[in-house]
């Protein structure tokens, strides 16, 4: 099953919701792009490879539901429900990349009929082409991964995050293929705890040899046990830093202290690279998020409830401390100011 897809039948976005697992896993509709937003906000739909298809998905639906309107109004209703969507999640690039390519190609029309089926083909194109290039992106980095590896990773990074196979997790899932051994110690995550609820699932669901710590066990960790790589993935990358989880520049300050590796795989789509660290919005979650260990029914409280809160989704890591960058393009190698465009074609 796909992490996020078009039902033909109820003419309507279907996605796993994430914020379920693991307790149930259950697939949800979105009938309009209200409610797809909404999913994006939640988290139910998360990772931005999954934002990208996500977006797209969100303007063809709002072509589909324009398809009977005059083609001026069917117009800027879909630009409407585009606007909407882009104001979701700021930090993951992705996400624009999505809605701005099958604008640019639905829009090109004059038919609403047409519009929604170029809206639609163009969406399913970016899905199909994520699975493929992270099926790329994993035969590339499973050259980094050694047999008998033990990988460090953080949040997820796997089908959930994408459309299918994953960024990070889908290099590991690509060198156990190969017949590679690897075991994966799998950060927790906080605070929403992506890693321990939804890494620890797929990895788990795939028989690859998991163990969970909490984020503070990681320099621990990394003393004491041989440890062959960290590999984490990217909401976006700009031409000085690596925006992820917040936590992630603290895992990459571990790892270069202990002498591991530290590789960050993402594809094309993810690099902002006319960008720098400066230029780039970090998203700010709600204060629940610290305050209660069930968010959705606020069951116990963790935390005074008047303490002041600072809850950064994201982090960025200076490119200075990544060793490579695993892309569907390539291994990407320092000086990136050099290769990143050579390889990627910028």
């Amino acid at each position: 099953m796909r992490t996020i897809y078009w039902d033909y039948e109820n003419e309507c976005v279907r996605l796993i919701d994430q914020t379920k697992l693991p307790d149930s896993l259950e697939v949800i509709s979105c009938k309009s792009v209200e409610e797809l937003a909404e999913a994006i906000k939640r988290l139910s739909i998360r990772g931005a490879p999954a934002l990208e298809a996500a977006g797209g998905y969100g303007v063809a639906l709002a072509a589909n539901i324009a398809k009977d309107m005059p083609a001026a109004e069917a117009k800027e209703f879909i630009r409407y429900k585009a606007e909407l969507l882009s104001k979701t999640r700021p930090t993951a690039v992705n996400l624009f990349c999505g809605i701005e390519r099958v604008l640019k190609t639905a829009l090109n029309a004059e038919d609403p009929e047409e519009i929604a089926r170029l809206a639609l083909d163009e969406a399913e194109k970016i899905a199909n082409e994520d699975v493929e290039r992270n099926r790329r992106m994993g035969r590339y980095g499973a050259e980094l991964i050694p047999d008998n590896a033990v990988v460090i990773t953080y949040c997820n990074t796997g089908r959930l995050a994408t459309v299918d196979w994953g960024t990070a997790l889908g290099v590991v899932r690509s060198a156990v293929e190969q017949g590679k051994k690897v075991e994966v110690i799998a950060c927790e995550t906080r605070p929403l705890n992506q890693g321990s609820r939804l890494t620890c699932w797929e990895l788990m669901q795939d028989g690859i040899d998991t163990t969970l710590i909490t984020d503070s066990m990681a320099g621990y960790v990394m003393r004491k046990r041989k440890i062959d790589c960290v590999i984490v993935g990217a909401d976006r990358i700009v031409r000085d830093a690596v925006f992820n989880k917040v936590g992630t520049y603290s895992l990459a300050i571990l790892a270069k202290e202990h002498g591991i590796p530290f590789y960050v795989a993402a594809p094309s789509t993810t690099f902002d690279w006319n960008k720098s660290e400066e230029d780039v919005v970090v998203e700010e979650r709600s204060r629940e998020e610290l305050t209660y260990c069930n968010v959705k029914c606020m069951k116990t409280l963790i935390a005074p409830e008047n303490v002041k809160i600072y809850n950064p989704a994201f982090d960025a890591t200076p490119l200075s401390y990544v060793t490579a960058l695993i892309t569907e393009k390539g291994i990407i190698k320092k000086p990136y100011s050099v290769n990143v465009p050579k390889v990627l074609g910028f």
